[in-house]
């Protein structure tokens, strides 16, 4: 079965920034991303976050001090679908070291504020991450989801060069079911990104939870319509297990430029139409490029699902 996510300006050129940002940043300047790191000031959004996301972050110490996990393993980091894989490690169980470092309700904007904590301290040589529904849900537009993950892999890259990173595709929910379009968007959007980039991946889970008629299957979703049920879990660890036995004896991944942040919001702004970027050629004829919104605000933990 083919996506069905269909091609569209803004991945495209989305796509064109993302990589032409990475492509301007020298080889030095990505040597200097930890020490930099390390000396400048949380932002606020850092610490909004992480003041929200505080019984979270402090439960995963604590578990990390009783049993702390050995490096090389498989991590997979996200929001409740992750969150609520309590058998994660048993469902993968060929695979020697699994971390599950999912927190309920999260969005793919505070997976890329915590990917330090969450994803470069544990020293993973493969990252599966799933977010990004929780984004849409809040009034984020599909360029802003994919600038988040951008900004995750750029944190990871910078300080874990030869990691490798899956994405996993937004889910498509019947209690979402008005996002879909946008859901789609987003997926395209990554999918082309992580196309560009070594030693990555793009799991598409989003067409087999769809039925004959185009819409979410809801026999693998609880009574809430959004978390998936056991038979849900089964269908993703199904398709996910082909993507495992990339974790053993991967070769390293190019070296790449990641260390500017990434502000395709920004720079679509900037952007004139047509203006060619410094990876890409000029968007074709008719091309327009995507406006841009500045997100709803964000809800309490309380909120998200």
């Amino acid at each position: 079965m083919k996506r069905s996510f269909p091609a569209t300006s803004l991945s495209h050129l989305a796509l064109c920034l993302l990589l032409g940002l990475a492509a301007g940043a020298s080889p030095g300047a990505r040597a200097q991303v930890p020490g930099a790191a390390a000396a400048v000031p949380p932002s606020a959004e850092y610490i909004a976050a992480h003041t929200r996301w505080k019984g979270s972050l402090d439960a995963f110490a604590n578990a990390d001090k009783e049993r702390l996990p050995g490096n090389d393993g498989v991590l997979f980091v996200g929001s409740s679908t992750i969150r609520l894989w309590t058998n994660l490690a048993q469902d993968f169980r060929q695979v020697p070291v699994v971390i599950n470092r999912g927190f309920g309700g999260s969005t793919l904007a505070d997976c890329s504020l915590f990917a330090r904590e969450l994803v470069v301290r544990y020293k993973p040589k493969h990252v599966l991450v799933y977010a990004g529904d929780n984004d849409l849900a809040e009034g984020h537009s599909p360029l802003q989801v994919l600038e988040s993950f951008a900004r995750l892999v750029n944190t990871v890259r910078a300080e874990l060069p030869d990691v490798r990173i899956s994405y996993i595709s937004i889910k498509p929910s019947p209690s979402r079911q008005a996002l879909l379009p946008k859901m789609r968007e987003a997926n395209n959007a990554i999918a082309a990104y992580v196309q560009r980039l070594p030693n990555s991946a793009f799991v598409d889970i989003f067409t087999p939870m769809l039925g004959a008629d185009g819409q979410p299957r809801p026999e693998l979703f609880l009574g809430d319509r959004l978390h998936l049920n056991e038979q849900g879990y089964r269908l993703w660890q199904s398709i996910l297990l082909a993507h495992l036995p990339a974790t053993e004896s991967q070769p390293a991944a190019p070296v790449i430029s990641v260390a500017r942040p990434v502000d395709a919001a920004a720079a679509v702004a900037r952007l004139p139409v047509g203006a060619a970027t410094p990876a890409e050629p000029a968007l074709p004829p008719g091309v327009q490029a995507a406006p841009t919104s500045p997100p709803a605000p964000v809800s309490p933990p309380a909120a998200r699902r």
